[in-house]
């Protein structure tokens, strides 16, 4: 076992960004990941007491239908249109012009006027062999020179039925043959197509034709929308999509990915892509991939009514107002300084601490978390991974703060080695004290002796791993002099206290913690047996750690009476699979924060091997929701293959903002396992971060529903953890580009957005 400190050369660091200090494993299969430029989806909502019914983009502004009134966008705001023509039913962009459908005609605006150019009820209007087409329910009309031609044969319109056809090339018809009725139309191919309802026609402008699909048909009669993009005509349907190659009709349905089958209109994206609105959201469809744009999180409502793009800009039309999805350029680089920008701006900092902020009686206040260190955490090892891998002074000043509210936790307490869930005080905090404690019971609050604090009892293994693991970090790669002193010995006072009360935590009143239990008698006994590897696997890495750090003797007896009680084999399959009730997405979190700091201390081979038989097993039950945490602790402790390509790819799909909005997913008609992996926790698919609000690190990607209603907004430190994480280690690269618009955001804009500063007492000096 390691008796060494860890002293880490941060100049090599700074200069390097690749460190191998903390992890040096024989070989790395995985390649690091370029941090290229990627457009990022920025998110926009104009709420309206009426349906948007149709939407266009026309010379770079937004035109939307509301009431049968035509609205443009200024800003955020939807205002009425001067001049427009009402009773409008359909908004369409075609040939340089903006078309308005109106029940009294067809009007034109070309950038200054509105102008009425037919007085029939069109239906649909496209683009076809350079001229804009029209069409009414059972004609087709060509704009030339104004105003519109009939595209009626002299003899009338022919038919595909062959039974009709004479010897002689001539067709006889008892009732003349019509086009319609026709609700889109679209040119494909260089011909018309025509949609009528649950038919197909091809109309070479003489012969209408229902009989030129060889293969396939529409999934369903309930026909919504139809778009020509390419090799591809698309047909919208309650039942997924169809789309024509030639002479093939073929379907997209739920099991080829579409998110959702009820599809009810479609728009040609901006980069080979395809946007599908639903009665259940909005579904961009690219080559290899879907992004589902669900209400709330998203847009205003679910029923999607139209869709219109204007460069990277998307609008879509809903029953609750306009949602606009626009496309920025970024880099990770740059998300992370976003991110950093935002802890600032809705004051989720507090005396060093991070903290959720959240909305009480109308004003966004901070919460007094059960876990202030737990949540602190991933924030201070993002700071270390930062400062190890840039040298940046602001990200050192930023580690050190937080370590400070860690040690603070201990400090505050009478007893030593005992410290705080939580501390509030009567006079900064806005929150009030929470009731509750571990597992429903009473909370239990102690005031210092001065009287301005109060701080939480019952402190739980959560509280303690997150030390570990984030103190520890700060004492390998950023600690100097007093300050690695002070980190050492903090852990130190922890592992011991919990060695004398019997491997266990005992409050203020000579009780046991709910949840601090890592003696035999819980661990080894009916009571507590779900919990024997997770705990089991948080006790080892104390004891590794404190005897790592400090060579005192008492924690290496405190490692061998541990492993006397087996409880390094417990930990092989301490990540729980079934029942459905023992599985806890917080255990997978206290147990990477335990491979990661009990992996860096452990070197017994033997030992070793145990514990990576434990972390192999673990991560092929998480391997499945591809999220970075996991996969880039499993990556740098065993330099196998972490799927590194797929973690750039999730870090891309957070959406920058924080606000927890409802998210619903269950309804879905793709929900299934991605080819290559396998659900051992019952997971029906791995749900993009794209898909989901920003939620804290122990995420789960297989939780299909969830949000605060926009009540609560998250701080976004697991993916400042994971970014760094992934830098310091190598996973990532350094953007190549240094265009400051690319890597960064502008700080220090003096907006204040969530919780107003904290105004209460100081911080006490903890050394």
């Amino acid at each position: 076992m390691k008796t060494v400190t860890f002293n880490l050369i941060l100049l090599v660091l700074a200069t390097s960004g690749w460190a191998q200090d903390l992890f040096n494993p024989p070989h790395r299969l995985w390649k690091p990941q370029k941090d290229e430029v990627y457009l990022q989806e920025v998110s926009r909502k104009v709420f309206t007491s009426s349906a948007v019914t149709s939407v266009a983009a026309f010379e770079g502004e937004c035109f939307a239908l509301v009431e049968n009134e035509i609205f443009s966008l200024n800003g955020e705001k939807l205002q009425k249109a001067n001049d427009a023509p009402g009773q409008t039913k359909i908004l369409k962009e075609a040939g340089g012009k903006l078309w308005a459908l109106a029940a009294d005609g067809l009007f034109m605006y070309d950038g200054l006027k509105w102008e009425k150019t037919d007085d029939r009820k069109i239906v649909d209007i496209c683009m076809h062999q350079g001229a804009v087409h029209a069409a009414t329910e059972d004609e087709i009309f060509r704009f030339e020179k104004g105003r519109f031609i009939s595209l009626e044969p002299e003899d009338g319109y022919r038919t595909s039925n062959v039974t009709m056809v004479m010897e002689d090339g001539t067709q006889v018809h008892v009732d003349p043959v019509k086009l319609g009725p026709v609700e889109k139309i679209a040119s494909y191919s260089g011909t018309l197509y025509l949609l009528r309802p649950g038919e197909l026609i091809c109309f070479d402008g003489q012969v209408v034709n229902s009989d030129f699909i060889d293969w396939g048909s529409i999934p369903s009669k309930n026909t919504r929308d139809m778009l020509s993009f390419g090799s591809r005509l698309f047909l919208a349907t309650d039942r997924g999509l169809a789309v024509l190659r030639g002479a093939s009709l073929y379907e997209i349905k739920g099991d080829d990915g579409l998110p959702v089958e009820n599809t009810t209109c479609l728009e040609q994206g901006f980069a080979q892509d395809v946007w599908i609105g639903t009665e259940r959201g909005a579904v961009r469809m690219l080559d290899d991939e879907w992004h589902y744009f669900g209400a709330d999180l998203w847009l205003p409502g679910n029923q999607v009514n139209d869709i219109a793009t204007n460069g990277k800009t998307v609008f879509i039309a809903t029953e609750k107002g306009l949602g606009i999805v626009d496309y920025e350029p970024y880099t990770l680089r740059k998300k992370a300084d976003y991110y950093e920008r935002h802890l600032e701006e809705w004051g989720h900092k507090r005396l060093g601490f991070i903290h959720t902020v959240y909305k009480k009686d109308g004003e966004w206040v901070r919460e007094i978390s059960d876990n202030d260190g737990g949540h602190t955490s991933p924030y201070l090892a993002a700071m270390c991974f930062k400062y190890a891998v840039t040298g940046d002074q602001k990200a050192r000043e930023e580690a050190v703060e937080s370590f400070k509210a860690m040690l603070w936790l201990e400090k505050i307490v009478p007893i030593e080695g005992f410290f705080a869930r939580a501390i509030w005080s009567a006079t900064g905090d806005k929150d009030e004290r929470s009731r509750h404690g571990s597992g429903g019971l009473p909370a239990k609050w102690y005031a210092t002796s001065d009287g301005k604090w109060f701080w939480k009892g019952d402190t739980s293994s959560d509280e303690v791993i997150a030390m570990f693991y984030s103190v520890s970090i700060f004492h390998d790669l950023v600690a100097e002099g007093k300050e690695k002193e002070e980190a050492r010995e903090l852990l130190k006072r922890v592992a011991n206290y919990i060695i004398d009360c019997g491997w266990v935590l005992t409050d203020m009143d000579g009780e046991t913690t709910r949840w601090g239990r890592w003696n035999p008698e819980y661990l080894l006994r009916p009571y507590g047996y779900v919990d024997r590897g997770i705990n089991g696997l948080e006790a080892l890495t104390f004891m590794e750690t404190a005897y790592a750090l400090t060579g005192d003797e008492k924690f290496r007896k405190g490692n061998q009476q541990l492993i006397d009680w087996d409880y390094h084999i417990n930990t092989i399959r301490q990540k729980n699979v079934f029942p459905p009730s023992s599985i806890a997405t917080w255990d997978d979190n206290h147990a990477f924060r335990s491979y990661y700091t009990l992996l860096r201390y452990a070197d017994d081979p033997a030992l070793r091997s145990v514990y990576l038989r434990s972390l192999e097993r673990t991560w092929e039950v998480k391997r499945m929701e591809q999220i970075p945490w996991f996969n880039y602790v499993y990556g740098a402790i065993t330099g196998n293959d972490c799927e590194a390509g797929k973690m750039v790819k999730h870090l891309r799909e957070w959406v920058l903002d924080c606000t927890e909005y409802n998210y619903r997913n269950s309804h879905r008609d793709d929900l299934f396992v991605e080819p290559g992996y396998k659900s051992y926790e019952g997971g029906r698919k791995r749900i993009s971060p794209r898909e989901m609000s920003v939620t804290r690190a122990s995420r789960s990607a297989i939780a299909l529903d969830g949000g605060r209603n926009g009540n609560r907004v998250m701080e976004p430190t697991g993916f400042l953890r994971d970014y760094w994480k992934g830098r310091y280690h190598g996973f990532i690269e350094a953007p190549e580009t240094n265009d400051p618009a690319l890597i960064s955001v502008e700080k220090n804009r003096g907006k204040q957005f969530g919780a107003a500063p904290f105004s209460g007492p100081v911080r006490p000096e903890v050394y």
